[in-house]
């Protein structure tokens, strides 16, 4: 969508926002106040998601970092929200275990661009919200379901973590330290690159699709196939050599003695990634170490003797000061962060890769970076279940009756935010 056109959209935008056309279905987002500009990627594009753990709150913050309203629809009688990327997004509390709040839910859903749910399947068709239900109200509507296992298969009624998914996936056989157990690198790669990040990615591409059809589509968003894929590169370079060898053996797999991490005197670490001929030597020269005293570099059986030499000669010498040798050379060769350092060090320090809140607390900042509509995230805290309960339900064609009659029924929940000031 053009700019001209969203300035065309918003400039008879009142407060209150507007309704849906219901003959045409088209729907009309709303001005909302977060603190956030409207001149980013997603502006006007407007998502319900359906409160989850760690994939799905990654999904929609993705979207509110680049101008999408998401409105984050959580449970009523909950404590303290579990979404810790709840950046940006607005909160209503909702009981769909009353017909109420289910119809509540179906009049956000109709009258929104995206919808996110990371239930298992058969749920929301249980509450009669399934997808074929609501594209029949809102056929532009974007669907996504983002599980571990997807809507159809043998697991797809199955309970299921990251780990869980990185197994069928394929991928967790290959990560682990030789002679080693497999091991999940925290749960990142099916989680978040194959499920919030897979998922962010379909919804953004039927967006696009949308602006030529004029028409929604469901999103089956699997987190063992999105991990499956972000591992393409495993599958496709097997033919080539890079994974013959056992588990941590290989080339990328800390098999190599120069492409994996050291410790230094003072306990902390250095990553090594020096794989091509002209970046080892430059490695090797800023070890203090004589080639011509070394076995070759892609000497399979000799490379736990490089191993250990690389790892005397690490201990003998700082984190800084190996930083201060290597800093300036193609030696591939980096000090390991520890999270409360990241945004210190200089080269984050000069982009600005890290952001600090409203509450102190420091971020990555949105990834990639656009030259003219680029990420704006909100830094105000994150919101309380059930804070915008109120005003949602205004802009969606609620009046102040029909509210309090929903509020004394249970069907939902109004919270306001208290300074612990």
């Amino acid at each position: 969508m053009s700019d001209a056109k969203h300035k065309r959209q918003y400039d008879n935008v009142e407060a209150r926002g507007r309704r849906t056309n219901r003959e045409s279905c088209q729907v009309i987002t709303y001005r909302w106040k977060t603190g956030c500009q409207e001149n980013m990627a997603l502006a006007g594009v407007q998502v319900i998601e359906l409160a989850g753990l760690a994939p799905a709150p990654f999904c929609g913050m993705i979207l509110a970092d680049f101008g999408a309203r998401v409105i984050r629809v959580d449970r009523t009688k909950v404590a303290m929200a579990m979404d810790t990327q709840a950046r940006g997004k607005q909160s209503v509390a909702l009981n769909l275990k009353k017909p109420q709040g289910v119809a509540v839910l179906r009049k956000l859903c109709v009258q929104s661009d995206v919808v996110i749910e990371p239930f298992r399947k058969g749920v929301m068709e249980k509450l009669g919200l399934g997808p074929e239900e609501l594209l029949k109200e809102n056929p532009r509507l974007i669907y996504a379901r983002l599980t571990g296992f997807g809507q159809t298969g043998s697991y797809a009624q199955s309970a299921g973590h990251d780990i869980n998914y990185l197994a069928i996936s394929g991928l967790l056989s290959m990560l682990g330290r030789s002679s080693e157990k497999p091991y999940a690198p925290l749960n990142l790669v099916a989680d978040f690159a194959g499920g919030g990040l897979m998922c962010a990615m379909g919804i953004v591409l039927a967006l696009l699709e949308r602006t030529r059809s004029g028409k929604g589509q469901v999103i089956d968003s699997s987190m063992v196939e999105g991990a499956a894929y972000v591992g393409s590169f495993m599958w496709k370079s097997r033919n080539i050599g890079l994974w013959n060898r056992p588990r941590g053996e290989n080339l990328l797999d800390s098999g190599a003695p120069f492409y994996d991490t050291y410790q230094t005197s003072d306990g902390k670490h250095m990553a090594v990634g020096a794989l091509e001929p002209q970046f080892y030597d430059q490695f090797v020269k800023g070890l203090g170490l004589d080639p011509s005293d070394l076995p070759p570099q892609m000497s399979f059986s000799d490379w736990p003797e490089l191993k250990r030499i690389f790892t005397r000669t690490f201990a003998t010498k700082t984190q800084a000061e190996w930083s201060r040798i290597f800093d300036g050379t193609d030696a591939c060769v980096t000090p390991v962060l520890p999270l409360d350092e990241v945004q210190s060090h200089p080269h984050n320090k000069e982009r600005g890769s890290f952001l600090k809140d409203a509450q102190g607390e420091v971020s990555p900042r949105p990834a990639p970076v656009l030259s003219r509509t680029p990420a704006d995230p909100c830094l105000s805290r994150d919101p309380i279940i059930g804070e915008h309960t109120r005003s949602v339900l205004e802009e969606f064609g609620y009046g102040a009756d029909e509210i309090e009659q929903l509020l004394s029924s249970g069907a939902v929940e109004c919270n306001k935010f208290k300074s612990r000031m």
